[in-house]
């Protein structure tokens, strides 16, 4: 079931045949509140987003949203309803985007941060954030180290 009631910024087949290399879609309860997420924290450009569907933007990446109800004929419906946790063992990491600004963020909008920003063995600085959806988002910059 579609809720929107005017055209796509892009016919849905122009915008597929667009895309290569990895994608993410991520399915969202509700796309205003993720969108929020999306922009408060992860500082991403909103390209388009309508009531269904979103895509966003942040440096070199680009990944989509899609309401739960957007996809009632495909095989994931059925998983979707219920308080199962989403995203459980993935990591979306958004290499580029300060941890520490992200993190005040997400503590300013009362968004759940599992670890705070701080420098990593493994040459990277970065926070842990639980978006509305239970995704886990890790925003990161290269260490000072």
């Amino acid at each position: 079931m579609k809720l929107r009631t005017s055209e796509p910024w892009m016919p849905a087949p122009e915008y597929g045949r667009s895309l290569s290399g990895l994608t993410v879609n991520l399915l969202v309860r509700d796309i205003e509140t993720a969108l929020a997420f999306q922009r408060e924290v992860l500082g991403a450009e909103i390209v388009y987003s309508d009531p269904d569907f979103a895509v966003l933007r942040s440096r070199d990446a680009e990944w989509m949203l899609h309401a739960d109800h957007t996809y009632q004929d495909h095989p994931l419906y059925g998983s979707l309803s219920g308080e199962l946790t989403r995203g459980i063992g993935s990591e979306l990491r958004l290499h580029g985007r300060d941890p520490d600004e992200a993190e005040q963020a997400a503590r300013e909008h009362g968004y759940t941060v599992l670890d705070g920003a701080s420098d990593k063995p493994h040459g990277l600085r970065e926070t842990y954030i639980v978006d509305p959806d239970g995704y886990l988002w890790v925003p990161d910059v290269p260490s000072s180290d």
